[in-house]
């Protein structure tokens, strides 16, 4: 296994240690654990494409890890009153479609890699969740809610158009 899935499993394993940390709580702790988390989001994403390491695995694993470690994370916000309830509705929406894409993409052998607007909705969700953990003014903390809402939606409706002769030739049409 290469640096880059070993840095992906890794933000795998930090998720229940930061959701133990927010649950009771703890929220700067919890803040530093989900950073350390989104860092090795990017740091393994740039090795893999520096170091000429991607793999199947990464493209798959990768936005799964990043999908875990948010949606967890905004759920248990919610659970606490801090996360708005229409934001996690659209993201859980998005992820579940993108999801379906990418599981019948991978009947047909291929594997859909994470696209640049997909990129900065899961970094504008990370900017969120980091907002809120760390209390930063509302103003702020709303107006990355509302960006990646409308990115949530135009990221996901990019993976809709892109997948649709992939979900065509699964019906049959």
């Amino acid at each position: 296994m290469n640096l880059p899935n070993k840095l992906t499993i890794a933000r795998i394993i930090l998720i229940p240690l930061c959701l133990l940390l927010l649950y009771f709580r703890l929220d700067i702790f919890a803040g530093i654990v989900f950073i350390i988390a989104c860092l090795t989001d990017f740091i393994d994403g740039y090795i893999a494409r520096k170091r000429n390491m991607v793999t199947n695995f990464g493209k798959f694993a990768d936005p799964v890890a990043d999908k875990i470690l948010v949606v967890s994370v905004m759920v248990l916000l919610l659970h606490q009153g801090r996360f708005p309830w229409w934001a996690l509705l659209v993201i859980v929406v998005r992820e579940l479609a993108v999801d379906g894409i990418r599981l019948v993409a991978i009947e047909q052998g291929v594997v859909i890699a994470a696209g640049n607007l997909g990129k900065i909705k899961t970094t504008l969700q990370m900017l969120g969740v980091i907002a809120i953990m760390f209390n930063l003014d509302s103003a702020i903390t709303m107006t990355l809610n509302v960006l990646m809402t409308f990115f949530t939606i135009v990221s996901g409706l990019q993976y809709i158009y892109e997948g649709r002769h992939l979900l065509l030739e699964k019906s049959g049409k």
